[in-house]
């Protein structure tokens, strides 16, 4: 038994050789609600950042997301294939990110921008975390419509065949859950706790931040196990996935920053 998969065509109208897909559009609407997230953390005076630094910071995050992403990719993912074609590395319209590279980008251009405007750099991390969780939504949806990153062979009643798929095989629609884990379940979590933090007095720079490398890393970690491995790398170690590989890294950096953000509130009561 499977679930007909909607085939909902990548493209929604195109001029030429100029398309407007729905991958771009999805990643528009994750920006977009972030943005207006943030506007409201904003007015409630819940962050120091003025409009028009929002502003810049938005170019600094986009430059590092799609830089970050796609050099990642490239390095960790497709090193063989790009040293054989280095000018498809440029081809970025032809799909090849990574979220864990376009986390290191936006790292690194946000602490460009905090430098530059001497603001402390985990207060925009845990802004970005914080806000721009939703967005992990649309991206998933964006996925599932272009029917890539599908999951492995299963027969769950749920199971779907997609078309880009060569075998054919009833899969885990693994896009959908991630859609709902970190789009919906993750961003539950992380405004939960900053509504805590702030009624409880126990908000600390860089807690959000925290809870989202520990709580994405978990999500990651487990649904990598429904998630088809990518063809060109398979599993890396063991029965873990670079994804999975990756995710425990991530996971170690999270909850040492959770371990630095408490001590850091015990060594200023001591």
């Amino acid at each position: 038994m499977v679930i007909p998969y909607p085939r909902i065509p990548p493209t929604i109208v195109s001029f030429g050789p100029i398309a407007l897909r729905w991958y771009s559009v999805m990643y528009v609407v994750g920006y977009v609600l972030g943005y207006r997230l943030v506007l409201k953390r904003l007015e409630h005076r819940r962050s120091k950042l003025s409009r028009a630094e929002l502003d810049s910071l938005i170019w600094y995050l986009v430059a590092g997301m799609l830089v970050g992403a796609r050099l990642f990719y490239v390095l960790v993912y497709g090193r063989a294939e790009y040293a054989a074609h280095p000018l498809e590395a440029f081809a970025v319209w032809r799909g090849g990110l990574s979220f864990h590279g376009a986390i290191i980008g936006m790292t690194i251009a946000i602490i460009l921008f905090a430098r530059r405007y001497r603001f402390p750099a985990l207060a925009l991390t845990d802004l970005v975390a914080l806000c721009g969780t939703p967005g992990l939504f649309f991206g998933r949806i964006g996925n599932f419509i272009n029917g890539e990153l599908y999951g492995r062979p299963t027969n769950v009643p749920w199971a779907m065949i997609f078309p880009t798929d060569p075998q054919h095989l009833p899969r885990h629609p693994s896009q959908l859950y991630e859609a709902f884990a970190e789009g919906v379940v993750l961003s539950a979590v992380l405004w939960g706790i900053d509504r805590w933090a702030y009624l409880r007095g126990h908000d600390r720079t860089g807690l959000t931040t925290g809870v989202f490398l520990v709580g994405y890393a978990i999500i990651r970690f487990c649904l990598e196990f429904t998630r088809e491995p990518d063809a060109q790398l398979g599993l890396v170690v063991g029965a873990l996935s670079m994804g999975q590989l990756l995710s425990t890294i991530m996971f170690v950096a999270g909850a040492a920053l959770l371990a630095w953000v408490y001590l850091r509130r015990e060594a200023s009561h001591a």
